[in-house]
Protein backbone atom coordinates (compact mmCIF):
# COMPACT_ATOMS: atom_id res chain seq x y z
CA UNK A 1 0.00 0.00 0.00
CA UNK A 2 1.54 3.29 -1.12
CA UNK A 3 1.89 6.07 1.39
CA UNK A 4 0.24 9.47 1.04
CA UNK A 5 3.55 10.99 -0.06
CA UNK A 6 4.06 8.31 -2.77
CA UNK A 7 0.48 8.71 -4.02
CA UNK A 8 0.88 12.48 -4.04
CA UNK A 9 4.14 12.27 -5.98
CA UNK A 10 2.56 9.88 -8.49
CA UNK A 11 -0.55 11.96 -9.15
CA UNK A 12 0.62 15.54 -8.71
CA UNK A 13 1.86 17.72 -11.53
CA UNK A 14 2.21 21.47 -11.68
CA UNK A 15 -0.67 21.89 -14.14
CA UNK A 16 -3.16 20.05 -11.90
CA UNK A 17 -1.87 21.80 -8.79
CA UNK A 18 -2.08 25.23 -10.44
CA UNK A 19 -5.70 24.59 -11.40
CA UNK A 20 -6.72 23.53 -7.87
CA UNK A 21 -7.67 27.05 -6.72
CA UNK A 22 -9.51 25.85 -3.61
CA UNK A 23 -6.47 23.86 -2.45
CA UNK A 24 -4.15 26.83 -2.99
CA UNK A 25 -6.45 29.07 -0.94
CA UNK A 26 -6.46 26.53 1.88
CA UNK A 27 -2.66 26.26 1.85
CA UNK A 28 -2.19 30.05 1.90
CA UNK A 29 -4.71 30.37 4.74
CA UNK A 30 -2.86 27.70 6.74
CA UNK A 31 0.50 29.40 6.20
CA UNK A 32 -0.94 32.78 7.22
CA UNK A 33 -2.44 31.35 10.41
CA UNK A 34 0.84 29.65 11.35
CA UNK A 35 2.73 32.91 10.77
CA UNK A 36 0.35 34.67 13.18
CA UNK A 37 1.02 31.93 15.74
CA UNK A 38 4.79 32.26 15.36
CA UNK A 39 4.61 36.05 15.76
CA UNK A 40 2.66 35.60 19.00
CA UNK A 41 5.43 33.43 20.47
CA UNK A 42 7.69 36.51 20.41
CA UNK A 43 5.27 38.88 22.20
CA UNK A 44 6.57 38.98 25.82
CA UNK A 45 4.47 38.94 28.94
CA UNK A 46 4.27 42.32 30.73
CA UNK A 47 5.96 42.76 34.08
CA UNK A 48 8.79 40.22 33.47
CA UNK A 49 12.52 40.88 33.77
CA UNK A 50 13.80 39.09 30.62
CA UNK A 51 17.38 38.56 31.80
CA UNK A 52 16.42 37.23 35.24
CA UNK A 53 13.84 34.91 33.72
CA UNK A 54 16.32 33.63 31.11
CA UNK A 55 18.83 32.81 33.85
CA UNK A 56 16.20 30.91 35.84
CA UNK A 57 14.87 29.06 32.76
CA UNK A 58 18.31 27.91 31.58
CA UNK A 59 18.76 26.02 34.84
CA UNK A 60 15.54 24.06 34.24
CA UNK A 61 15.63 23.67 30.44
CA UNK A 62 16.06 19.87 30.67
CA UNK A 63 12.99 19.37 32.85
CA UNK A 64 9.27 19.80 32.34
CA UNK A 65 9.86 23.41 31.27
CA UNK A 66 12.02 22.18 28.40
CA UNK A 67 9.24 19.82 27.28
CA UNK A 68 6.63 22.59 27.36
CA UNK A 69 9.05 24.95 25.63
CA UNK A 70 9.41 22.43 22.80
CA UNK A 71 5.63 22.12 22.34
CA UNK A 72 5.13 25.91 22.51
CA UNK A 73 7.79 26.70 19.92
CA UNK A 74 10.09 28.49 22.38
CA UNK A 75 7.32 30.61 23.91
CA UNK A 76 8.04 29.29 27.42
CA UNK A 77 11.72 30.19 27.12
CA UNK A 78 10.71 33.74 26.20
CA UNK A 79 7.64 33.77 28.51
CA UNK A 80 5.45 34.98 25.67
CA UNK A 81 1.67 35.35 25.61
CA UNK A 82 1.41 31.89 23.98
CA UNK A 83 3.50 30.20 26.68
CA UNK A 84 0.72 27.70 27.52
CA UNK A 85 0.23 26.94 23.81
CA UNK A 86 -2.63 24.44 23.38
CA UNK A 87 -1.43 21.93 25.95
CA UNK A 88 -4.47 22.65 28.22
CA UNK A 89 -6.75 21.74 25.31
CA UNK A 90 -4.90 18.47 24.71
CA UNK A 91 -5.15 17.61 28.40
CA UNK A 92 -8.86 18.49 28.42
CA UNK A 93 -9.49 16.32 25.34
CA UNK A 94 -7.80 13.34 26.96
CA UNK A 95 -9.74 13.83 30.21
CA UNK A 96 -13.05 13.99 28.33
CA UNK A 97 -12.18 10.81 26.44
CA UNK A 98 -11.38 9.09 29.72
CA UNK A 99 -14.65 10.25 31.25
CA UNK A 100 -16.54 8.97 28.21
CA UNK A 101 -15.72 5.40 29.24
CA UNK A 102 -16.89 6.04 32.83
CA UNK A 103 -19.85 8.47 32.62
CA UNK A 104 -22.90 6.95 30.85
CA UNK A 105 -24.23 10.37 29.80
CA UNK A 106 -21.02 11.19 27.90
CA UNK A 107 -21.00 7.73 26.32
CA UNK A 108 -24.56 8.33 25.11
CA UNK A 109 -23.50 11.69 23.63
CA UNK A 110 -20.66 10.01 21.78
CA UNK A 111 -23.14 7.68 20.06
CA UNK A 112 -25.43 10.54 18.94
CA UNK A 113 -23.23 11.42 15.97
CA UNK A 114 -22.51 14.99 14.91
CA UNK A 115 -24.85 16.61 17.46
CA UNK A 116 -23.29 14.72 20.35
CA UNK A 117 -19.79 15.51 19.09
CA UNK A 118 -20.53 19.24 19.13
CA UNK A 119 -21.74 19.07 22.72
CA UNK A 120 -18.65 17.12 23.78
CA UNK A 121 -16.43 19.66 22.03
CA UNK A 122 -18.13 22.40 24.00
CA UNK A 123 -17.48 20.53 27.26
CA UNK A 124 -13.84 20.18 26.19
CA UNK A 125 -13.56 23.94 25.67
CA UNK A 126 -15.01 24.66 29.12
CA UNK A 127 -12.54 22.25 30.70
CA UNK A 128 -9.74 23.87 28.69
CA UNK A 129 -10.54 27.23 30.28
CA UNK A 130 -10.47 25.67 33.76
CA UNK A 131 -7.15 23.90 33.20
CA UNK A 132 -5.55 26.91 31.50
CA UNK A 133 -6.65 29.16 34.38
CA UNK A 134 -5.15 26.81 36.97
CA UNK A 135 -1.87 26.49 35.03
CA UNK A 136 -1.62 30.22 34.36
CA UNK A 137 -2.22 31.03 38.04
CA UNK A 138 0.46 28.52 39.02
CA UNK A 139 2.89 30.12 36.55
CA UNK A 140 2.19 33.57 38.01
CA UNK A 141 2.85 32.31 41.56
CA UNK A 142 5.99 30.51 40.41
CA UNK A 143 7.35 33.60 38.66
CA UNK A 144 6.83 35.67 41.78
CA UNK A 145 8.83 33.09 43.74
CA UNK A 146 11.89 33.62 41.53
CA UNK A 147 14.62 36.11 42.28
CA UNK A 148 13.91 39.49 40.64
CA UNK A 149 11.92 37.89 37.78
CA UNK A 150 8.76 39.96 38.36
CA UNK A 151 9.25 43.72 38.39
CA UNK A 152 6.11 44.49 40.40
CA UNK A 153 4.67 41.37 42.16
CA UNK A 154 1.17 41.40 43.54
CA UNK A 155 -2.43 40.67 42.73
CA UNK A 156 -2.44 42.82 39.61
CA UNK A 157 0.46 40.84 38.13
CA UNK A 158 -1.19 37.51 38.96
CA UNK A 159 -4.53 38.49 37.44
CA UNK A 160 -2.99 40.06 34.32
CA UNK A 161 -0.72 37.04 33.79
CA UNK A 162 -3.62 34.60 34.19
CA UNK A 163 -5.89 36.52 31.82
CA UNK A 164 -3.15 36.93 29.22
CA UNK A 165 -2.08 33.29 29.20
CA UNK A 166 -5.65 31.94 29.17
CA UNK A 167 -6.53 34.36 26.37
CA UNK A 168 -3.50 33.20 24.39
CA UNK A 169 -4.52 29.56 24.75
CA UNK A 170 -8.12 30.19 23.69
CA UNK A 171 -6.95 32.27 20.72
CA UNK A 172 -4.71 29.40 19.58
CA UNK A 173 -7.63 26.99 20.04
CA UNK A 174 -9.79 29.21 17.81
CA UNK A 175 -6.95 29.56 15.30
CA UNK A 176 -6.53 25.77 15.16
CA UNK A 177 -10.24 25.30 14.50
CA UNK A 178 -10.05 27.84 11.67
CA UNK A 179 -7.14 25.95 10.12
CA UNK A 180 -9.06 22.69 10.33
CA UNK A 181 -12.19 24.13 8.68
CA UNK A 182 -10.67 26.62 6.20
CA UNK A 183 -7.11 25.40 5.77
CA UNK A 184 -5.40 22.09 5.21
CA UNK A 185 -4.60 19.50 7.88
CA UNK A 186 -5.52 19.32 11.56
CA UNK A 187 -5.09 22.79 13.05
CA UNK A 188 -4.16 21.68 16.57
CA UNK A 189 -1.52 19.25 15.34
CA UNK A 190 -0.09 21.77 12.86
CA UNK A 191 0.33 24.38 15.60
CA UNK A 192 2.31 21.92 17.71
CA UNK A 193 4.35 20.83 14.69
CA UNK A 194 5.06 24.44 13.68
CA UNK A 195 6.42 25.17 17.15
CA UNK A 196 8.73 22.14 17.05
CA UNK A 197 9.93 22.68 13.49
CA UNK A 198 10.63 26.37 14.13
CA UNK A 199 13.23 25.39 16.73
CA UNK A 200 15.01 22.87 14.49
CA UNK A 201 17.23 25.34 12.53
CA UNK A 202 18.47 27.02 15.73
CA UNK A 203 19.41 23.77 17.45
CA UNK A 204 20.91 22.22 14.32
CA UNK A 205 23.01 25.36 13.88
CA UNK A 206 24.16 25.06 17.49
CA UNK A 207 25.24 21.48 16.89
CA UNK A 208 27.28 22.39 13.82
CA UNK A 209 28.78 25.32 15.73
CA UNK A 210 29.79 22.95 18.55
CA UNK A 211 31.41 20.62 16.00
CA UNK A 212 33.28 23.56 14.47
CA UNK A 213 34.57 24.85 17.80
CA UNK A 214 35.45 21.40 19.17
CA UNK A 215 32.57 21.08 21.64
CA UNK A 216 31.32 18.03 19.72
CA UNK A 217 33.40 15.61 17.71
CA UNK A 218 32.62 15.15 13.99
CA UNK A 219 31.90 11.47 14.66
CA UNK A 220 29.26 12.42 17.25
CA UNK A 221 27.70 14.89 14.81
CA UNK A 222 27.59 12.26 12.05
CA UNK A 223 26.11 9.69 14.43
CA UNK A 224 23.41 12.18 15.49
CA UNK A 225 22.42 12.83 11.87
CA UNK A 226 22.36 9.10 11.05
CA UNK A 227 20.23 8.27 14.11
CA UNK A 228 17.76 11.08 13.24
CA UNK A 229 17.41 9.80 9.66
CA UNK A 230 16.92 6.20 10.82
CA UNK A 231 14.30 7.28 13.38
CA UNK A 232 12.39 9.25 10.74
CA UNK A 233 12.41 6.29 8.34
CA UNK A 234 11.21 3.97 11.11
CA UNK A 235 8.37 6.37 11.98
CA UNK A 236 7.24 6.55 8.35
CA UNK A 237 7.32 2.76 7.99
CA UNK A 238 5.50 1.90 11.21
CA UNK A 239 2.93 4.72 10.99
CA UNK A 240 1.86 3.28 7.63
CA UNK A 241 1.70 -0.28 8.97
CA UNK A 242 -1.73 -1.77 9.64
CA UNK A 243 -3.45 -5.14 9.97
CA UNK A 244 -6.40 -5.38 7.60
CA UNK A 245 -9.16 -7.76 8.65
CA UNK A 246 -11.28 -9.12 5.80
CA UNK A 247 -15.00 -8.25 6.17
CA UNK A 248 -17.62 -10.06 4.08
CA UNK A 249 -21.15 -8.84 3.37
CA UNK A 250 -23.74 -11.44 2.23
CA UNK A 251 -26.00 -11.22 -0.79
CA UNK A 252 -28.97 -8.92 -0.40
CA UNK A 253 -32.17 -8.45 -2.33
CA UNK A 254 -33.68 -5.03 -3.00
CA UNK A 255 -37.02 -5.39 -4.75
CA UNK A 256 -36.58 -7.81 -7.65
CA UNK A 257 -32.83 -7.29 -7.89
CA UNK A 258 -30.28 -9.44 -6.09
CA UNK A 259 -26.93 -7.81 -5.27
CA UNK A 260 -23.83 -9.94 -4.95
CA UNK A 261 -21.96 -10.09 -1.66
CA UNK A 262 -19.20 -7.56 -1.19
CA UNK A 263 -15.96 -7.60 0.76
CA UNK A 264 -14.03 -4.84 2.47
CA UNK A 265 -11.33 -4.47 5.11
CA UNK A 266 -11.23 -3.29 8.69
CA UNK A 267 -7.84 -1.55 9.08
CA UNK A 268 -6.21 -1.79 12.50
CA UNK A 269 -3.28 0.61 12.80
CA UNK A 270 -0.11 -0.63 14.40
CA UNK A 271 0.05 2.60 16.42
CA UNK A 272 -3.53 3.36 17.38
CA UNK A 273 -2.58 5.64 20.30
CA UNK A 274 -0.57 8.12 18.21
CA UNK A 275 1.79 10.47 20.05
CA UNK A 276 -0.12 10.52 23.35
CA UNK A 277 1.96 7.84 25.20
CA UNK A 278 5.37 9.62 24.95
CA UNK A 279 3.80 12.98 25.85
CA UNK A 280 2.12 11.53 28.95
CA UNK A 281 5.21 9.56 29.95
CA UNK A 282 7.49 12.60 29.58
CA UNK A 283 5.15 14.81 31.58
CA UNK A 284 4.79 12.32 34.43
CA UNK A 285 8.56 11.82 34.72
CA UNK A 286 9.75 15.38 34.21
CA UNK A 287 7.17 17.01 36.50
CA UNK A 288 8.44 15.48 39.81
CA UNK A 289 12.04 15.94 38.63
CA UNK A 290 11.51 19.63 38.06
CA UNK A 291 9.69 20.07 41.38
CA UNK A 292 12.50 18.24 43.23
CA UNK A 293 15.11 20.42 41.53
CA UNK A 294 13.34 23.60 42.60
CA UNK A 295 12.91 22.33 46.17
CA UNK A 296 16.55 21.21 46.48
CA UNK A 297 18.15 24.45 45.27
CA UNK A 298 18.84 25.67 48.78
CA UNK A 299 20.05 22.31 50.11
CA UNK A 300 22.38 20.37 47.76
CA UNK A 301 22.55 17.40 50.17
CA UNK A 302 18.79 16.91 50.32
CA UNK A 303 17.20 13.61 49.28
CA UNK A 304 15.19 15.61 46.74
CA UNK A 305 18.45 16.49 45.05
CA UNK A 306 19.23 12.76 44.72
CA UNK A 307 15.82 12.20 43.10
CA UNK A 308 16.53 15.01 40.65
CA UNK A 309 19.89 13.44 39.79
CA UNK A 310 18.71 9.84 39.30
CA UNK A 311 15.57 10.89 37.39
CA UNK A 312 17.41 13.46 35.32
CA UNK A 313 16.84 13.67 31.57
CA UNK A 314 18.94 10.96 29.86
CA UNK A 315 19.76 9.00 33.04
CA UNK A 316 19.39 5.17 33.02
CA UNK A 317 16.59 5.14 35.61
CA UNK A 318 14.75 7.85 33.66
CA UNK A 319 15.01 5.84 30.44
CA UNK A 320 13.81 2.64 32.14
CA UNK A 321 10.74 4.30 33.64
CA UNK A 322 10.19 6.23 30.41
CA UNK A 323 9.99 3.01 28.39
CA UNK A 324 7.69 1.29 30.91
CA UNK A 325 5.30 4.27 30.98
CA UNK A 326 5.22 4.48 27.18
CA UNK A 327 4.21 0.82 26.94
CA UNK A 328 1.57 1.27 29.65
CA UNK A 329 0.00 4.37 28.09
CA UNK A 330 0.04 2.77 24.64
CA UNK A 331 -2.18 -0.06 25.85
CA UNK A 332 -4.22 2.24 28.07
CA UNK A 333 -5.00 4.82 25.39
CA UNK A 334 -5.63 2.18 22.71
CA UNK A 335 -8.25 0.60 24.97
CA UNK A 336 -9.93 4.01 25.27
CA UNK A 337 -10.04 5.05 21.61
CA UNK A 338 -10.91 1.62 20.13
CA UNK A 339 -13.75 -0.53 21.43
CA UNK A 340 -13.82 -4.03 19.86
CA UNK A 341 -17.31 -4.76 21.22
CA UNK A 342 -18.76 -1.62 19.63
CA UNK A 343 -17.01 -2.38 16.33
CA UNK A 344 -18.37 -5.94 16.33
CA UNK A 345 -21.91 -4.67 17.04
CA UNK A 346 -21.69 -2.20 14.12
CA UNK A 347 -20.56 -4.98 11.79
CA UNK A 348 -23.43 -7.19 12.93
CA UNK A 349 -26.00 -4.42 12.39
CA UNK A 350 -24.84 -3.93 8.79
CA UNK A 351 -24.64 -7.65 8.06
CA UNK A 352 -20.86 -7.81 7.93
CA UNK A 353 -18.80 -10.64 9.36
CA UNK A 354 -15.23 -11.91 9.47
CA UNK A 355 -14.91 -15.21 7.56
CA UNK A 356 -14.67 -18.13 9.98
CA UNK A 357 -15.74 -16.02 13.00
CA UNK A 358 -19.30 -15.93 14.36
CA UNK A 359 -20.81 -12.41 14.59
CA UNK A 360 -21.23 -10.80 17.99
CA UNK A 361 -19.09 -11.71 20.98
CA UNK A 362 -16.79 -14.02 19.03
CA UNK A 363 -16.02 -11.25 16.56
CA UNK A 364 -15.31 -8.82 19.41
CA UNK A 365 -12.95 -11.32 21.04
CA UNK A 366 -11.15 -11.96 17.74
CA UNK A 367 -10.69 -8.21 17.08
CA UNK A 368 -9.44 -7.74 20.64
CA UNK A 369 -7.04 -10.68 20.18
CA UNK A 370 -5.57 -9.17 17.00
CA UNK A 371 -5.51 -5.63 18.40
CA UNK A 372 -3.66 -6.72 21.55
CA UNK A 373 -0.90 -8.38 19.57
CA UNK A 374 -0.33 -5.54 17.12
CA UNK A 375 -0.41 -3.09 20.05
CA UNK A 376 2.53 -4.99 21.56
CA UNK A 377 4.51 -4.30 18.40
CA UNK A 378 3.29 -0.68 18.36
CA UNK A 379 4.28 -0.12 21.99
CA UNK A 380 7.77 -1.53 21.38
CA UNK A 381 8.11 0.66 18.28
CA UNK A 382 7.14 3.87 20.13
CA UNK A 383 9.41 2.99 23.06
CA UNK A 384 12.39 2.38 20.79
CA UNK A 385 11.78 5.54 18.75
CA UNK A 386 11.72 7.61 21.94
CA UNK A 387 14.52 5.77 23.78
CA UNK A 388 17.14 5.65 21.01
CA UNK A 389 17.56 9.47 21.00
CA UNK A 390 17.56 9.38 24.83
CA UNK A 391 20.45 6.89 24.83
CA UNK A 392 22.25 9.07 22.32
CA UNK A 393 21.61 12.11 24.50
CA UNK A 394 23.08 10.22 27.47
CA UNK A 395 26.23 9.45 25.47
CA UNK A 396 26.38 12.92 23.85
CA UNK A 397 24.90 15.48 26.31
CA UNK A 398 25.26 18.38 23.84
CA UNK A 399 22.36 17.14 21.66
CA UNK A 400 19.41 19.59 21.91
CA UNK A 401 16.24 18.55 23.74
CA UNK A 402 14.10 19.32 20.67
CA UNK A 403 15.79 16.56 18.62
CA UNK A 404 14.28 13.79 20.75
CA UNK A 405 12.05 10.95 19.61
CA UNK A 406 8.82 12.62 20.74
CA UNK A 407 9.40 15.72 18.62
CA UNK A 408 10.38 13.66 15.57
CA UNK A 409 7.33 11.41 16.03
CA UNK A 410 4.97 14.40 16.15
CA UNK A 411 6.62 16.15 13.20
CA UNK A 412 6.62 13.15 10.87
CA UNK A 413 3.10 11.97 11.83
CA UNK A 414 1.54 15.39 11.26
CA UNK A 415 3.42 15.80 7.97
CA UNK A 416 2.08 12.45 6.72
CA UNK A 417 -1.51 13.35 7.70
CA UNK A 418 -1.24 16.74 5.97
CA UNK A 419 0.13 15.15 2.79
CA UNK A 420 -2.77 12.70 2.83
CA UNK A 421 -5.25 15.59 2.95
CA UNK A 422 -3.47 17.41 0.12
CA UNK A 423 -3.63 14.24 -1.94
CA UNK A 424 -7.34 13.92 -1.19
CA UNK A 425 -8.03 17.51 -2.31
CA UNK A 426 -6.11 16.94 -5.55
CA UNK A 427 -8.07 13.75 -6.29
CA UNK A 428 -11.35 15.53 -5.56
CA UNK A 429 -10.33 18.34 -7.93
CA UNK A 430 -9.51 15.81 -10.67
CA UNK A 431 -12.85 14.04 -10.20
CA UNK A 432 -14.70 17.35 -10.39
CA UNK A 433 -12.94 18.07 -13.67
CA UNK A 434 -13.96 14.68 -15.07
CA UNK A 435 -17.58 15.22 -14.00
CA UNK A 436 -17.68 18.66 -15.65
CA UNK A 437 -16.24 17.24 -18.88
CA UNK A 438 -18.80 14.41 -18.87
CA UNK A 439 -21.70 16.82 -18.37
CA UNK A 440 -20.37 19.07 -21.14
CA UNK A 441 -20.15 16.16 -23.59
CA UNK A 442 -23.65 15.03 -22.62
CA UNK A 443 -25.13 18.50 -23.18
CA UNK A 444 -23.46 18.70 -26.64
CA UNK A 445 -24.93 15.33 -27.66
CA UNK A 446 -28.34 16.43 -26.49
Amino acid sequence: MASAAEQLAASINWSSFSKADELKKRIWFTLGALIIYRLGTYVPMPGINPQAYADAFNGQSQGILGLFNMFSGGAVGRMAIFALAIMPYISASIIVQLLTTVVPQLEALKKEGEAGRKIMNQYTRYLTVVLATAQAWGIAIGLEGGQHIVTDPGWFFRLSTTITLVGGTMFLLWLGEQITSRGIGNGTSLIIQAGIVAEFPTHVGQMFDLARTGGMSPVSLLMTVVVAVVVVLAIVFFERAQRRLLIQYPKRQVGNRVYEGQSSHLPLKLNTSGVIPPIFASSLLLLPTTAATFAAQGNPNSWLNNIAIYLGHGKPLFMLLYGVLIVFFTFFYTAIVFNPTETADNLKKHGGFIPGIRPGDNTAKFIDYVLTRITVVGAVYIALVCLVPEVQNYLIPSIPFVLGGTSLLITVSVAMDTLAQIHGHLLAHQYEGLVRKTKLKGSRRG
